[in-house]
């Protein structure tokens, strides 16, 4: 079986599934889970509701909803943020990620995601909170990576997997 130089991560979940798994067909790439999760709220840590437990969609409506800017022929489906089909009330579009920090604390932004948060890029400066799902909001995502289909990843593929799977701590 040869070897694939290919790895991509993300996520999928009800809104993106099924689109991205005829993607996965067509492409002739698989997609393995890694772990299911919830959805947070993304935001700097003197953000007023930053030291919630949990915070629901009305909290959020005062603030700024920050999202990456995928371009003129981007699909929704693919977003990198969940409730991407959501209206806010006030939305922000950024492509980089200093861009995106920089409105969170400037104007209490925020974005919805899964939790994730890379200390070593971001540094500590910022929270995660569990969001509040509601019957018409109830989202988790299922994060994993996509390969080709029928090909062994390679050594530094596998190291890549591998260390992935130990900072999630699976």
């Amino acid at each position: 079986m040869p070897r694939t130089r290919l790895v991509g991560i993300l996520y999928v979940n009800e809104f993106n599934k099924r689109v991205l798994y005829k993607l996965f067909s067509t492409m002739d790439l698989e997609f393995e889970p890694l772990m299911d999760c919830g959805v947070y709220v993304y935001m700097w840590k003197g953000h007023p509701l930053a030291g919630r437990t949990r915070i629901s969609m009305e909290e959020l409506e005062p603030y700024p909803c920050l999202s990456f800017e995928q371009g003129a022929d981007s699909s929704l489906y693919l977003a990198e943020e969940i409730f991407v089909g959501n209206e806010f009330p006030q939305t922000i579009k950024a492509n980089d990620r200093a861009t995106m920090l920089n409105l969170m604390v400037g104007l209490n932004g925020f974005t919805l995601c899964s939790g994730i948060i890379c200390e070593e890029l971001n540094g500590d400066e910022y929270r995660a909170v569990p969001f509040s799902n509601t019957e018409e909001n109830n989202q988790s995502m299922e994060i994993g990576y996509i390969t080709r289909k029928n090909q062994l990843l390679g050594k530094i593929g596998n190291i890549y997997i591998k260390n992935i799977r130990q900072y999630l701590m699976l």
